[in-house]
């Protein structure tokens, strides 16, 4: 068959990545994020990080578009604009510790550090106090310099919004809206250096048509759910994705 020529991978590699994306869009679609760490952990087993990290990004971007009609009247702008202050402050510092940090040992460090808090947080424990700007900015941070480091940026942020006891849909919206923003910066950044190629834009135009399915189903599991459904939900696919990184970490070594 030609035309897996320009996809450079063979049949059963495109119906996996079909099947990642599908699961991860319906994720997406009902807590407003997760899309990237499900795809980056479904992906690693065939494709080479530099492949994966474009099409990630331009499909978060295409996926936010498709949530808006469901998400628009429930973003908290003020926070998501106090969270990206945060983020450019804190991406360099992550970019700088690179240097003298051990990626998997931060990775490690991150996943334990989410896994307990999710614990916490599903015992009932919540803080408004961190509520402030200052909190949002500093998440942000954290979140950026995270991100540079080990790619798990987006975790401190559902954290802050999850400790605060934030309405669920405001969560879900601000998380789709954050993550929009930040994800055509990146695949900007990513289109300038040269990585994105021909072959990224190939993969990427057929994997469009799933995404609008896949939130569609995700929101339609999100009206149903109650407010203490999503947050056991979230926190549940937190811990998930952490022993999911811990595991990639330990196979690794």
């Amino acid at each position: 068959m030609n035309f897996l020529s320009y996809f450079q991978l063979n049949l059963v590699e495109i119906y996996f990545i079909i099947f990642i994306i599908f699961i991860a869009s319906i994720i997406r679609g009902f807590n407003g994020f997760g899309f990237s760490a499900i795809c980056v952990s479904g992906f690693s087993f065939i494709l080479p990080a530099i492949e994966i990290v474009p099409i990630i990004l331009a499909l978060e971007v295409i996926i936010s578009i498709f949530m808006v009609p469901y998400i628009w009247n429930k973003i908290d702008w003020n926070f998501v604009f106090k969270i990206l202050i945060g983020i450019m402050i804190g991406s360099p510092i992550g970019i700088y510790l690179l240097r003298y940090l051990t990626p998997n040992t931060t990775h490690l460090s991150v996943c334990l550090f989410i896994i307990f808090f999710s614990i916490i947080l599903m015992k009932g424990y919540s803080n408004q106090k961190i509520n402030n700007n200052y909190g949002k900015i500093f998440t942000g941070i954290v979140s950026g310099t995270l991100n540079g480091l080990t790619t798990l940026g987006g975790m401190p942020v559902a954290l802050f919004l999850l400790i605060t006891s934030i309405q669920a849909a405001v969560i879900r919206g601000s998380l789709a809206a954050l993550f929009f923003l930040t994800d055509i910066y990146a695949f900007s950044l990513s289109f300038l250096a040269g990585i994105v190629d021909m072959t990224t834009i190939y993969r990427i135009i057929p994997l469009i048509i799933i995404l609008p399915f896949g939130v569609y189903i995700g929101n339609k599991f999100f009206i149903k759910s109650k407010e203490k459904t999503y947050r056991k939900v979230v926190f549940y696919f937190l811990i998930f994705i952490s022993i999911l990184g811990i595991f990639r970490i330990i196979i690794n070594l």
